[in-house]
């Protein structure tokens, strides 16, 4: 099963590479915007997508990723997915 979860972009870090830094309930991963870019990359800071594997996939609204973070929550996969996304990046600090 392929999930998606919403997290908020909040900074460009390669612009070259199209990567931004994406927070996703309190933790900070490294995404890759390319499926999502429109424009300039800058425009996205802010925005709310679903990623997936490190890639943010659709831009969705605000009012969508909270129903939809409050929906995994109530699920409890976010919070497997979010260890799982923590885990990756101590692995790779490292």
């Amino acid at each position: 099963m392929c999930l998606g979860i919403p997290g908020q972009i909040i900074a460009v870090t390669d612009a070259a590479r199209m990567m931004a830094m994406a927070e996703v309930s309190g933790v900070r991963r490294a995404v890759n915007v390319a499926c999502i870019a429109q424009g300039p990359l800058d425009d996205l800071v802010g925005q709310w997508a679903l990623i997936h594997v490190g890639f943010a996939m659709a831009v969705i609204d605000a009012d969508e990723a909270a129903k939809t973070l409050e929906a995994l929550r109530g699920l409890g996969e976010a919070q497997e997915t979010l260890e799982a996304m923590a885990a990756g990046d101590a692995a790779l600090e490292g």
